[in-house]
């Protein structure tokens, strides 16, 4: 089995690494990697994995990438992912998202190879059309609020687009909020434990600053998402879509909350009005 994951080196990317490693020990593991480097300089091997230096945007590139790997199973994870970043690149996140994406699926269908390919949309295309006392079904309406979750919208159509005009076996993940070991800044666990960490070594007044708390998010372990790229991937109908979560919401008050518990310092919240998204989901 050859696989091949975008965005290998990323968040989920590191995680689901470790799952198929241990799931699929006997595949042949490919991973695109964003970087600097020519495609023409050597692709190394790093614990039974080949890593491809590449911008999914470079429609020629990745052309090459996927004819010499020719792979059976596509986990599409690289993307722009910082909603509230996305306000303030919006172009960057559309292209980066779109066409990295189309530059992928077109380089199947030019090379007429059909490999089973995860699209990994997100929950934020619902928007507010979310009911707060009542799941949220994957035939919920989109109502995108930001440059990021518009993205997500285009790759979702268009994987369900390339799976009916060219027969390709696409599956789509529509993942809700996921957090755990390796998440970078810009999201808001990583950003409220850094403030957290940063005050008790000294390096900053004991002051937190803070968006909007009251805004309740579905927040799953990153490591639970990736076993559910895996069963997705292994065990969904192509043309279909998965919505993947817990099922239950906590506040981002809670979760600072939480992560308070664990410093014995006295600190102050303070409301930055520059956190504040010009949109934003209450549920």
């Amino acid at each position: 089995m050859r696989i091949l994951i975008t965005g290998v080196k990323g968040f989920v990317g590191r995680h689901l690494l470790r799952h198929l490693q241990e799931t699929t020990p006997d595949a042949d593991v490919h991973g695109t990697v964003f970087g600097g480097q020519d495609l023409d300089a050597e692709v190394h091997t790093e614990t039974h994995v080949h890593y491809h230096p590449v911008d999914l945007r470079d429609d020629a590139a990745l052309h090459r990438v996927i004819a010499a790997v020719q792979p059976e199973q596509i986990y599409h994870l690289a993307a722009q992912a910082r909603v509230g970043h996305s306000y303030n690149i919006p172009w960057q996140t559309l292209e980066n998202n779109i066409r990295g994406q189309l530059n992928l699926l077109t380089a199947c269908v030019a090379l007429k190879i059909a490999p089973r390919i995860l699209i990994v949309s997100s929950g934020e295309i619902y928007g507010t059309n979310q009911r707060a006392d009542h799941p949220t079904p994957e035939d919920t309406p989109f109502c995108p609020l930001s440059p990021y979750s518009v993205s997500k919208v285009t790759q979702d159509m268009l994987g369900l687009q390339y799976h009916r005009s060219h027969s390709l076996p696409l599956l789509r993940a529509r993942p809700f909020n996921h957090l755990g070991p390796g998440q970078s800044l810009g999201f808001v666990v990583p950003d409220f434990a850094t403030q957290i960490a940063q005050i008790e070594a000294g390096q900053q007044p004991p002051l937190i600053q803070v968006g909007d708390l009251s805004a309740e998010r579905d927040f799953t372990d990153v490591r639970d998402i990736a076993r559910a790229y895996y069963l997705i991937m292994e065990r969904g109908a192509p043309g279909d879509v998965y919505n993947v979560c817990s099922g239950q919401a906590h506040s981002i008050a809670h979760v600072l909350d939480r992560l308070l518990a664990l410093t014995d310092i006295n600190i102050q919240i303070m409301p930055d009005p520059a956190r504040m998204r010009p949109a934003n989901i209450p549920k």
